[in-house]
């Protein structure tokens, strides 16, 4: 299984204009992060977790050319804005896209890209295979998926277990039982919006916390905003086994 680093970043703090911040006026480019975003190609087949506004921009930019599958973690627009373009692989395969999430996302999907399930069908719309899931494993091209239930203050969000490597973004909170399911991998990814509480996000010492007590291998932190600070700076002060993930980073297993 490979992982791809779609985006390491989020909406959280950054500015929306241009500025002279040290993040944007940085020539490093593992400082340049689009919207927290994965990519899994097993088997021959490519799974996407969340699509979120840069979804069209990380097709490109990865010349990815067929997606077989797309996991919502939640529904928030800066995991979901991006699937309308899914059109793109529409179009390319010939086919349907098959989206796995829970029920309360795929009501959103359907609140959201309304017209995309309307009948008469409208020539052209995203077209998609819904699959509901829950917090049973189930398997996608004969990988198997645990998902795992964490709290984005008072909502509840999947991260997912693929084998050994785990993938949890968006929360600050998870419970003993959903805690038991990552024990064990070898690597956890697992989100650190800043170094400043906030109220749905883990922070930097909360995440490497987190990462030790649950004793694995390797830890690589997401959804980085630009409050954390530069790439560089940040990576010299953590544990030995544990990193900034940046966008196009690679994965093997």
């Amino acid at each position: 299984m490979k992982v791809t680093f779609l985006g390491t970043g989020t909406s959280q703090g950054v500015p929306i204009i241009a500025c002279d911040c040290e993040i944007c006026s940085s020539s490093e480019p593992k400082d340049k992060r689009l919207r927290s975003s994965i990519m899994l190609e097993h088997n021959g087949k490519t799974i996407v977790v969340d699509s979120g506004p840069d979804f069209r921009t990380q097709m490109l930019q990865y010349k990815v050319k067929e997606l077989d599958a797309l996991l919502f973690t939640h529904a928030h627009r800066d995991h979901m804005a991006g699937l309308d373009d899914i059109r793109g692989f529409n179009f390319r395969m010939k086919r349907a896209i098959d989206v796995y999430c829970e029920k309360r996302v795929e009501a959103a999907i359907r609140k959201e890209f309304y017209y995309a399930f309307e009948e008469p069908k409208y020539p052209g719309v995203p077209e998609m295979n819904m699959h509901q899931i829950s917090l049973t494993p189930f398997e996608l091209f004969g990988l198997p998926i645990i998902p795992i239930q964490v709290w984005h203050h008072k909502m509840p969000v999947l991260g997912f277990r693929f084998n050994d490597f785990v993938y949890i973004t968006d929360a600050n909170r998870i419970d003993a039982s959903e805690k038991a399911k990552i024990k064990g991998c070898k690597v956890l990814v697992l989100n650190a919006l800043r170094r400043e509480t906030h109220i749905s996000h883990f922070t930097l010492d909360e995440a490497i916390e987190l990462a030790k007590e649950l004793e694995v291998e390797t830890a690589y932190f997401t959804h980085i905003s630009h409050q954390l600070g530069l790439h560089y700076e940040v990576e010299q002060e953590l544990p030995s086994n544990m990193h900034l993930a940046y966008d196009g980073m690679e994965l093997h297993f």
